[in-house]
């Protein structure tokens, strides 16, 4: 294209030195617009503007392998398996005819807690109830009045396992009769407290090494932990049974004491499931205070006082174990660890 053949007015009015400034500033227009709407091109032209790479997203694999669910519906995905001892077991709150069965030696009673949790949720696949008196945490693994070990009933499929363990470990069916029956030869309540101490720390070791079986047994499942509740008001005269105001304290703090060792194990357990990210759990019920104002001895007793078979000089086993209303309160702590769930995420 040259000057002279741009229209005549246009050329007369810019002048032809104007004329050539005008078409110098199309020509670079044209060179520059490429190079502004290509991004990649003006970076490798100019060195310049180029666009930062973005980081690639990556998923968190903790997260993304599988999705959160609502505590109860891990609870009741598979089966529901209650085991333990005779708190568990439902001892001390026989209703039936059946219930004092002389030949059921694990003394299953229709009021234990088991039933009334089994009602509460829909369990996928099914119940059962194997817990069993006076069962310490060998029976559970070994089995206890020709039974077998109570370990055995639980598979990939339970989703709930509940427990109550540790009271017989530590002997307390016979420090309440030795705090009970005051005879010359016989030692003071809290004597008993260097023997108690003693089989404290061997079910610090037992206890933890259980609740290790039972979640590779079942490691799909919630197990639930429950402590054992105070059994006296420690008010003279309430559910004393010849148990002194300072013995009852003492004994209650045995009781605490316990619970923590329960607590305890439980808890470490739970952690070394959540490091390697397994799907179930092991949870504490603390029952410590659960029966409140309703102790041995009080006008509307949650507690069982004392039954004493005088010619064996011992306590009956119903004694200072829950009554129908007491495993009714177990039955709540228990439902509602259910719903509140671990207090970590379950997958």
């Amino acid at each position: 294209m040259t000057l002279g053949s741009w229209p005549r007015r246009l050329r007369e009015r810019l002048g032809e030195r104007g004329l050539a400034v005008l078409v110098l500033v199309g020509l670079l227009a044209l060179a520059v617009v490429p190079l502004v709407a290509m991004p990649a091109a003006r970076c490798k032209a100019f060195g310049g503007g180029c666009p930062r790479p973005k980081p690639p997203v990556r998923a968190d694999p903790v997260v993304a392998k599988e999705k959160q669910v609502v505590p109860a519906e891990a609870a009741a995905r598979g089966a529901y398996v209650a085991l333990g001892d005779s708190y568990s077991a439902g001892v001390g709150a026989e209703a039936t005819v059946a219930d004092r069965n002389p030949l059921e030696r694990c003394h299953r009673t229709s009021k234990a807690y088991y039933y009334e949790v089994a009602r509460t949720f829909h369990f996928a696949k099914g119940s059962a109830f194997w817990a069993c008196s006076g069962a310490k945490t060998a029976d559970v693994l070994k089995g206890r009045y020709g039974e077998p070990p109570q370990i055995d009933r639980l598979n990939a499929g339970t989703s709930l396992v509940t427990l109550s363990i540790g009271g017989n470990d530590v002997g307390f069916s016979k420090v309440l009769g030795g705090c009970v029956v005051h005879l010359p030869w016989s030692h003071s309540c809290t004597e008993q407290g260097k023997d108690i101490a003693g089989r404290m720390a061997k079910l610090r070791q037992d206890l933890p090494a259980l609740l290790a079986k039972i979640t590779a047994k079942a490691p799909d499942a919630r197990v639930i932990v429950m402590g054992y509740p105070k059994a006296f008001s420690e008010v003279q005269g309430v559910g004393g049974d010849n148990i002194t105001v300072s013995d009852q304290q003492w004994l209650n703090a045995r009781a605490y004491e316990l619970g923590q060792l329960v607590r305890q194990s439980a808890a470490e357990e739970d952690r070394r499931i959540a490091a390697r990210h397994g799907r179930g759990s092991v949870e504490f019920v603390d029952a410590y205070s659960a029966f409140a104002g309703h102790e041995a001895g009080s006008p509307d007793p949650y507690m069982n006082g004392l039954a004493l078979n005088l010619s064996a000089l011992e306590a009956e086993p119903r004694s200072f174990h829950p009554t129908a209303a007491g495993q009714h309160a177990l039955a709540q702590l228990f439902i509602a660890q259910i719903n509140k769930g671990p207090g970590r995420p379950l997958s």
